[in-house]
């Protein structure tokens, strides 16, 4: 069991989901650690979330609301970094939830391993009415993660526990980024900080039709722009081969994506792009034989 003096803060932005607020809520309060706080700004909802969680607040003083005028979840997560008080920081979106041993097997790992300052893992995924999808997860790393992260994101946010001073060091979330927030997050702390994936399962994802991240290729058009913006900022922490390699590994992993919902043209495109990053990387190579022998009907 992990020190009981240890606090953690955990940041749930809000916005019109009050139908799936209570399961997020108490499967934190289900938690075998129990010296928390949960913070949960209203992002400006029009539903009865004030409602919702004051009945909770009003039982369980771990439960703090806050609320403000709709500016977008990484507006209300550094509302919320203001008002923690707690030694590591959580995230757990509002539609998702955690399971039971989720904190007590995080703090068990800062214990244990004093050189970590970013522990994370698996996901469940579920539907909207909460009946499970998949366990099926991609491919995660430990230690420095930078090269790994601009190939993708390979850090699930609602299993993460970060240190504090993190935060402190490095600062919050880009507040005009709505789309792939925690992305630029984890590039810009993996420049520093040391990530430690566990393989388990930590938190339940839901997948809703109405997600904002449901538009893939709006995330890959935000994910490009963050990666070219954090290539500019810190372009010493890989050498030139190394960034180069993580880019074409990304344009190929677009131009699939491309290739798969028929944008053939754009794919091409997009493969000549990752070529021209990295001519003799094999990857780009295989990815654009496969796109011209679908189109042959091999």
């Amino acid at each position: 069991m992990p020190d009981q003096s240890l606090k953690v803060s955990i940041i749930t932005p809000t916005y019109n989901r009050a139908d799936f607020l209570p399961v997020a809520i108490e499967s934190v309060q289900a938690q075998s650690f129990p010296d928390w706080e949960m913070l949960i700004v209203d992002d400006g909802s029009t539903d009865n979330t004030a409602e919702l969680v004051n009945r909770y607040s009003a039982q369980d003083s771990r439960i703090r609301y806050f609320q403000q005028p709709n500016q977008g979840q990484s507006v209300a997560r550094n509302h919320a970094l203001g008002e923690a008080r707690g030694e590591f920081i959580c995230f757990l979106d509002s539609d998702n939830a955690w399971l039971p041993d989720k904190l007590e097997k995080q703090l068990a790992v800062f214990q244990q391993e004093p050189d970590v300052d970013i522990v994370y893992g698996d996901c469940i995924t579920i539907n909207e009415q909460g009946d499970e999808i998949s366990r099926a997860n991609m491919k995660r790393h430990s230690g420095r993660i930078t090269l790994h992260l601009l190939k993708d994101n390979c850090v699930s946010m609602n299993t993460t526990m970060i240190r504090r001073r993190c935060f402190d060091e490095m600062g919050g979330f880009d507040e005009g980024d709505r789309l792939a927030e925690d992305y630029e997050l984890w590039l810009r702390f993996s420049t520093r900080f040391r990530f430690h994936y566990i393989p388990e399962y930590l938190a339940y994802y839901r997948v809703m039709e109405n997600q904002l991240s449901s538009d893939k290729q709006a995330r890959f058009q935000a994910n490009e722009a963050i990666l070219t913006e954090f290539r500019a900022r810190f372009p010493g922490v890989l050498s030139r081969k190394a960034f180069d390699a993580g880019f074409a590994h990304f344009y190929t992993r677009k131009a699939r994506y491309l290739a798969s919902t028929g944008q053939r043209g754009q794919a091409l495109k997009t493969l000549s792009t990752a070529l021209g990053y990295r001519p003799f990387y094999r990857v780009p190579w295989r990815a654009l034989l496969a796109v011209l022998l679908k189109k042959r009907g091999h």
